[in-house]
Formats: structure tokens, C-alpha cells, sequence
């Protein structure tokens, strides 16, 4: 590899397709093994068929366990008792090539669908687990306290704490489809992936026959309130919630992120006791996918400037900082919820409109939209809570309840 004036860094060598795996990755076929598993340890020879690694940005970490002599590089994962604690899938969305691009639908099965080829030594790992736990927040103690919420002793307990399903889904990005739904060429997506890595992944541009990445970055969590095989069937509250460890984890005030999460856990769980199905997508997308350093900076320069924060310049001072208001980007996010079968959102815990437009683009229908209410806004947020009014990435109205929309159509929107 070279590197040009400009700071590009071009291959010296050509590129051209490699020793053909014996598992071939059929995007959208029908069942796991029409489809194959996928590989992406480095252990795995010519069986890999993958670009990148598992674990996403936890690849590193292992990289130094085993430079500290801390792990075997060799070692394999034992799958005995990792069993999904619910069944999720399949559902007619995973045979859509379309319709999920940037995550292995098939990557809780692992253990169950390719079983014979793991016992022959084919080291294939999952990229998704699911599992059980209970959710106690200081704000669900609170909605109980002031009646909006009463223990149920299955959903919510008297203690407080809310039984859910979680699930891990690390990123397994299906080239093709993830080029299409930003608009360019496969080429131009795996080469701008290669030079903006610093060169991390030559597979990418040495390796056209392999179509599959597993890129270093955060993935996905959900967490499930009710039961999960009502999913689809039952009436769905969701709220999908980009990651902000500040706020979330840490309290801090100058955004809304940890009250309005808070209020989706306290609808989903509402959603629950009532028959329905409760959902939080929750993201690894921190400082609007821009991350913590730049976040910080941004901060730093909205308050110092003259005058002090304002909603009019709220943005700008991010571009000016980040080169980007956001880089979010909306159109992989959908994906997650076609893994779960999910055609309609009854209630969703979100203003967003880009969050909004991004699902329904994706077919999937949405009855109301839900704002958090305005005593849950901290005073240091209102600044942030107009600029995206302004600037149209917040709806400023409560949006029409599903009630209202099925008197403009004509039909219950459960029938779409």
C-alpha cells in the first residue's frame, strides 16, 4: 500500500478475487443454510467468507488479549446452554434482500443450524444473542409512586423492577444492499470504507467476490417488555434511541436523550401490561453517530459563543466542529425491526422525523407518535429541543393518533 499526497491510500497490488470459500453467503435465501453461515474469524481459513471480524469494535480488545498472552488466539467459543431464551423468527422479511442488509437475521441460530459443520471443527460464531433480565430505573420507582404505574407481578414488579428480553446484535453489513440504500456503487461504498479505515480492511477492495462486513463498530440492543412471540401480532409501542452516555448513563441536562428513554421504558411497559408488546431499540450511534470527543467540542463551542447557546446557531456549530449535523443516517435502522417481523408501529415513543420517515420508507406503518412531555424536558434542553423544530427534524405538534388516521383512510391501519 501507498499513500498519495491528497491522503489516500491506494493498493500497489490488484485486486482480484481469492480462493473460493466452500460456504458461499447467498443473500436472501429462505432458509440458514440456503443462505450459509457467515465466518469472519481469522483462524478460519479458506473457510472465511467475510470481511473484518466478529465482536465489531471488541475485535480490538481481543487483539490485545492476545498480544498479552491473556488468550489463546485458537480458542473457540463452546455454545453448549447459549440457546436464544425466546424464539425469535424466522420471519418472510429475512428472505427480502431488500429489506434487512446490515445484520445477519440467521446469527442467533448459529449453534442450532449449523451444528454438523461446528462439530467437524468449522469455527462459526453468532452475531446475535438473546437472553433475559429486569430493568430497574429510579424512574419506574417514581411512575409508581405517582400511580401511573402499577406493579402487575409479571411484567412490572412490586419491587419495580420490569421483566424484558434482550437481545445483542453485532453489525453484519451485506455490501450490495447497504450500497443501495445510500445511493452508490457497490465500488465506491467498499472503497470509501477502505481509504476513510486508514487502510484497516485491503479485503475490501482486493476482494470483490467476498460481500459480506463485519465492520468495527457498536451494534444494537433491544429490549423486549411482554412476549416476544406477540411481536407483530399485538399492539406495539417501540421507541428507537440513538446512544447518549451522558445523558443515559450520567444524567447530564443539556439533552433529552435519558428522560425521553426513561418515558419510552414507562410507555413500552404500559404498552405490556395491556396484552401488547413493548420495544426499545437502543443504538450505538453516540454524539449523533459523530462521537464523544466532537459532542464535547460542540458543547464547547455553542456555550462560549456570543450570546450563549442558541437554537439558531445549534446546528451550525456542530457542522462547523464535525463537518456533518449529523451523521446518523437513517436508512440501516429499519433493519432491526424487519428482524423482529415487525410491519406496523402503534405507538412510537419518537418525534423524529428522521427517524420517522426512515421506517416508513422501509414499509413499515406508524399510528401515533408519542412526545415526551414537556415537565420531563430539563430546562438546560430547551435549546436543542427548538433547534430541531426549526431545523424539521423534530415534529413541533403531536402528530395524529392512529384513531385519527384510520378516519382519513377509511380502514384500520392494522389491516396494511
Amino acid at each position: 500500500m501507498s499513500t498519495n499526497q491528497q491522503g489516500h491510500i491506494r493498493l500497489t497490488s490488484h485486486p482480484g478475487a481469492g480462493p473460493a470459500s466452500r460456504f458461499p453467503i447467498t443473500w436472501g435465501a429462505d432458509s440458514a443454510r440456503g443462505r450459509g453461515p457467515v465466518i469472519a474469524t481469522v483462524n478460519s481459513g479458506p473457510d472465511r467468507n467475510a470481511i473484518g471480524a466478529h465482536g465489531g469494535a471488541y475485535s480490538v480488545y481481543r487483539a490485545l488479549a492476545i498480544s498479552a498472552g491473556a488468550l489463546n488466539p485458537l480458542v473457540r467459543p463452546d455454545l453448549t446452554d447459549t440457546a436464544p431464551t425466546a424464539q425469535i423468527g424466522p420471519h418472510p422479511q429475512w428472505s427480502d434482500p431488500d429489506r434487512i442488509v446490515s445484520l445477519d437475521p440467521y446469527g442467533h441460530r448459529v449453534a442450532q443450524d449449523f451444528a454438523a459443520e461446528i462439530a467437524e471443527g468449522v469455527d462459526i460464531r453468532p452475531t446475535i444473542a438473546v437472553t433475559k433480565a429486569r430493568l430497574t430505573l429510579p424512574e419506574i420507582q417514581e411512575a409508581i409512586a405517582k400511580d401511573r404505574l402499577t406493579p402487575d407481578g409479571t411484567v412490572l414488579r412490586p419491587e419495580g423492577d420490569i421483566a424484558v428480553t434482550k437481545a445483542a446484535l453485532d453489525p453484519v453489513w451485506w455490501l450490495p444492499g447497504v450500497a443501495d440504500r445510500f445511493g452508490v456503487s457497490e465500488t465506491q461504498l467498499r472503497r470509501t470504507l477502505f481509504e476513510q479505515t486508514g487502510g484497516m480492511y485491503p479485503e475490501l477492495v482486493t476482494r470483490p467476490d467476498l460481500k459480506v462486513f463485519l465492520p468495527p463498530i457498536g451494534g444494537i440492543t433491544l429490549y423486549i417488555m411482554g412476549d416476544p412471540a406477540l411481536l407483530g401480532r399485538a399492539p406495539l409501542t417501540c421507541r428507537v434511541h440513538d446512544e447518549c452516555n451522558g445523558s443515559d448513563v450520567f444524567g447530564s441536562d443539556i439533552c433529552t436523550c435519558r428522560p425521553y428513554l426513561t418515558h419510552g421504558i414507562e410507555e413500552c411497559a404500559r404498552q405490556a401490561q395491556a396484552g401488547g408488546v413493548g420495544l426499545i431499540v437502543y443504538n450505538r450511534k453516540e454524539g449523533r453517530a459523530l462521537g464523544e470527543v466532537t459532542k464535547f467540542l460542540v458543547y464547547n463551542a455553542r456555550k462560549r459563543q456570543p450570546g450563549g447557546d442558541q437554537a439558531a446557531t445549534y446546528f451550525e456549530r456542530t457542522e462547523c466542529v464535525a463537518g456533518v449535523q449529523d451523521a446518523r443516517f437513517q436508512q440501516l435502522m429499519p433493519d432491526v425491526l424487519h428482524w423482529l417481523g415487525i410491519a406496523h408501529i402503534d405507538r412510537f415513543v419518537s418525534m423524529s422525523n428522521m427517524k420517522h420517515d426512515a421506517l416508513t420508507e422501509a414499509g413499515i406503518t406508524i399510528g401515533e407518535r408519542v412526545p415526551i412531555p414537556d415537565e420531563l424536558v430539563p430546562q438546560d434542553a430547551s435549546v436543542e429541543i427548538e433547534a430541531k423544530k426549526a431545523a424539521g427534524y423534530y415534529t413541533p405538534e403531536p402528530a395524529p393518533t392512529s384513531e385519527d388516521l384510520t378516519r382519513v383512510v377509511g380502514r384500520d391501519l392494522k389491516d396494511f
